[in-house]
């Protein structure tokens, strides 16, 4: 472990891309602290504390949401601009030729997702500008306030979009997933200090505090696992003569994901169930107040709920990202075949009751890790440390696949010295 260590920082472009990848993460945690101009603090922590949709997003900005700085959206809009066009590509036919073709096409998605974006924070933002106004929480509750603090909302997800861009290209892994990576981890030492606080008042024994530990780590090395996962299916290549030449006659397989649809069921079933929660904020109607405490964070009804909406979602995903007949079409275009399974619609049929079998594993996971955090407060009675669901899933998925790249930056390398 050391000795790989020694050899990815032995590689000088690795390390300056580790250098400007930290930059950017500097400038990011920089951003965080900068407030939005004409906004009351202590009302921004009041709406916190009533558990609405606004918790949610403060996980993906690393506390900007709460201290409601220039970048309070984070990358939220990205996110949601590219959840939508990957669905609009399983169902616009233009969408899904772009999708086919090589860079122009990728280039085309991108730009639409950018564009969606700007549209999509600018929404967002304007709604989150009208609940402070409608709470009060601005220091001039006039409509132009409100225009002003929604289009500082919009440019600052712009930067961190751009950030993100320039961390892609000049550093190491994926810039967008890298941000909400350091947003997330940069929670982490306000959580040890949430449960150092715990012990010291006498709230919770050593002992609790050496079971969270634990579990914590069990949980993280099962996440690791689950996430590397996969079913390989087997695929024969048939030797073809073209020409002189002799192709295929080769054995790959196909990796099927045990959680192929990643944490976007979470995202999802988060979403729909919080939704009351927040209409009740602006609506005082005691049917609606009812309705939003049946759906409150925590109770049994919205746990069950949760479980149920992730299994769905993840079906739901898998099926609209893995098309299985484009796949074994590919793969018979090519003169592949599964041994002992006819090509064509037999192929399909048996790669979707792969998929079906193992997804169902995947959904399992999901739901389980996304109620753990109600599980581990009830276990060690620490309250207020927010552990799995979409934190441990990003941090886990964003750790491993820049990793990867790193080992891939070193690969490269020494194949490089070895043809010179």
């Amino acid at each position: 472990m050391l000795e790989n260590i020694q050899n990815v920082l032995n590689v000088p472009e690795f390390r300056k891309r580790a250098v400007f990848t930290l930059i950017m993460f500097i400038i990011f945690r920089l951003g965080v602290h900068i407030p939005v101009p004409g906004v009351d603090a202590s009302v921004i922590e009041n709406l916190f504390s009533s558990g609405n949709l606004f918790g949610l997003l403060d996980l993906f900005s690393g506390g900007a949401l709460s201290k409601f700085s220039v970048l309070a959206m984070s990358i939220t809009p990205y996110i949601n601009a590219s959840i939508i066009m990957q669905l609009l590509t399983s169902v616009v036919p233009t969408f899904e030729q772009w999708a086919k073709d090589n860079q122009d096409g990728r280039d085309k998605i991108q730009k639409v997702t950018r564009w969606g974006t700007v549209i999509l924070g600018f929404i967002q933002a304007f709604a989150m500008s009208y609940a402070l106004k409608v709470n009060n929480a601005l220091v001039d509750n006039s409509w132009a306030m409100v225009l002003m603090v929604s289009i500082i909302l919009t440019a600052g997800t712009c930067f961190l979009m751009w950030l993100g861009d320039q961390i892609t290209a000049g550093g190491i892994g994926n810039g967008i997933s890298l941000i909400i990576f350091a947003g997330i981890v940069a929670r982490f030492p306000d959580g040890v200090m949430t449960i150092y606080k715990y012990v010291q008042a006498g709230t919770i024994n050593i002992f609790q505090a050496l079971l969270f530990a634990i579990i914590a780590l069990l949980m993280i090395v099962v996440v690791i696992e689950v996430t590397q996962g996969q079913r390989r299916v087997s695929v024969q290549y048939a030797k073809r003569v073209v020409g002189r030449k002799m192709y295929g006659g080769h054995t790959t397989h196909i990796p099927l994901k045990v959680n192929q649809a990643g944490v976007i069921p979470i995202i999802f079933a988060s979403s729909v169930l919080m939704f009351p929660i927040t209409i009740a904020q602006f609506v005082q109607n005691d049917t609606v107040q009812w309705i939003a405490s049946f759906f409150a964070w925590g109770t049994l009804t919205n746990t069950i709920m949760y479980a149920l909406l992730i299994m769905f979602f993840t079906y739901f995903y898998t099926a609209i990202t893995l098309n299985i007949p484009q796949l074994t079409e590919n793969m018979q275009k090519y003169g592949g075949f599964i041994p002992g399974i006819r090509p064509g619609q037999p192929t399909a049929l048996y790669i979707d009751r792969i998929m079906t079998r193992i997804t169902l594993a995947g959904a399992f996971f999901l739901a389980f890790v996304a109620i753990l955090p109600n599980f581990i407060g009830w276990v060690t009675g620490i309250q207020g440390v927010y552990f799995g669901g979409t934190a441990l899933l990003i941090v886990v998925g964003v750790a491993i696949d820049t990793m990867k790249q790193a080992e891939s930056l070193v690969l490269n390398r020494q194949y490089q010295g070895f043809m010179k």
